[in-house]
């Protein structure tokens, strides 16, 4: 039995001690400048469900493991972008909100597979789409163009 648990520690993490606080300065520094940025275009509550599911994830992809294959452009910028439209596409045609979301989860994976863009934080940007309320329903297929403009400043800033 303690063998079988010993087998849940993590091994050492390999990163210098510079390279994770360079990591950890990044991500302060994007989720900050995004964090304003949303602030700035949409002042009120509708800044929490852009900012929170998907792009914290992203900026620890992102920062953390930037060589990753899931946090490269076009897996970072088609990922949000396709995640998004499916979402605004499943809470436009489908009005219960938990067959939606499984819906869009499920067409936005097979989507990402599809186009070789696979961005698991994508899978928030679906459900904020679905799940977002009013503020982010009201913007419609806008939703879509607003991620992806955000996803994209987003990546650049890491570069």
């Amino acid at each position: 039995m303690i063998d079988w648990l010993h087998r849940f520690i993590p091994s050492r993490v390999s990163v210098s001690w510079s390279e994770r606080i360079r990591s950890c300065v990044g991500a302060l520094i994007g989720i900050a400048i995004t964090a304003m940025g949303m602030r700035s275009f949409n002042e009120g509550s509708a800044l929490v469900p852009f900012l929170v599911a998907p792009m914290g994830a992203s900026a620890i992809l992102l920062f953390g493991v930037p060589a990753s294959p899931i946090a490269q452009p076009w897996s970072f910028v088609g990922g949000n972008l396709i995640s998004a439209t499916i979402g605004v596409t499943c809470s436009q045609f489908i009005s219960d909100p938990v067959p939606a979301a499984a819906a869009a989860i499920a067409f936005a994976l097979c989507a990402m597979f599809a186009l070789r863009c696979v961005h698991p934080p994508s899978g928030a940007v679906a459900l904020t789409a679905v799940l977002g309320g009013p503020g982010i329903h009201s913007l419609g297929y806008g939703f879509v163009l607003y991620r992806h403009s955000q996803a994209f400043a987003d990546f650049q800033r890491t570069e």
